[in-house]
């Protein structure tokens, strides 16, 4: 069996020491994309419920229009059957 020496088992742990680093590198690169998408993805969800609330708006005043144009066909006497 080859003989172990404290020179190649330094040059062992030198280079697992590089790999680990390497990882950590890759690891924070992660961590810092993983950041952004969330911050991303909590400005999509900000924006879906702007569009929500500004749909419920336009269906709030357009339920206020219908209301108003029956009262008006109401007082005018405007209806839908056909004349005689």
């Amino acid at each position: 069996m080859a003989d172990v020496t404290a020179e190649l088992m330094f040059e062992v742990i030198k280079s697992i020491q590089a790999r680990l680093a390497q990882v950590d590198g890759k690891i924070d690169e992660l961590k810092q994309e993983m950041q952004a998408m969330r911050t991303s993805q909590t400005g999509i969800r900000h924006e879906i419920t702007s569009v929500f609330q500004e749909i419920s708006s336009v269906h709030a005043t357009l339920v206020r229009h219908e209301g108003r144009l029956d009262r008006i066909e109401t007082r005018l006497e405007l209806n839908d059957a056909p004349a005689q």
